[in-house]
């Protein structure tokens, strides 16, 4: 279809870029020949580095095969027609994102609550009691700042005598 000229040669520009920054894609090594002598702050930073290279990977893998569909609808004469209710897609959606398939009420806007954190289910915003089953003699539930800010804080003379 001639309307959607442009917004093909969109994907295929932008999955020729993503197709290129995976295939050169570097493994990250550390130069050190052992991580006994780094400092922790280092190990973090190159965890953390190595962590964000493989989100951007799974980011770009799913970009890429929601390009590679809208190029195989495009190809099959449906694209621009949502694929949940077969109404067409506004032209102004498509040039936002020219890789979709689906209408903005039919887009997925709901949360996966089965990809969330494990931790989040540890953790709660209560002060009272944090920790369930906690040890009564941990705890003495009493603002400790208000007595160590009658010896003295940043904000007053530490040399009160």
């Amino acid at each position: 279809m001639a309307k959607y000229d442009k917004l093909r040669n969109t994907l295929l520009k932008r999955l020729d870029e993503l197709e290129h920054s995976i295939d050169n894609d570097e493994e990250f090594e550390t130069t050190e020949l052992s991580n006994y002598d780094n400092h922790p702050g280092d190990n973090a930073t190159d965890l953390t580095d190595k962590h964000t290279r493989l989100a951007l990977r799974k980011h770009y893998e799913d970009e890429i095969q929601d390009i590679k569909e809208a190029l195989s609808a495009m190809e099959k004469g449906t694209y621009g027609i949502c694929t949940e209710c077969s109404k067409e897609i506004p032209l102004e959606r498509l040039e936002a994102i020219p890789s979709t398939t689906t209408c903005v009420e039919h887009a997925q806007q709901e949360i996966n609550e089965e990809i969330r954190p494990v931790e989040e289910s540890l953790l709660n915003s209560a002060t009272d009691q944090p920790v369930e089953n906690e040890d009564p003699r941990i705890r003495d539930y009493e603002n400790s700042f208000e007595i160590l800010e009658e010896v003295g804080s940043s904000d007053t003379p530490s040399d009160k005598q």
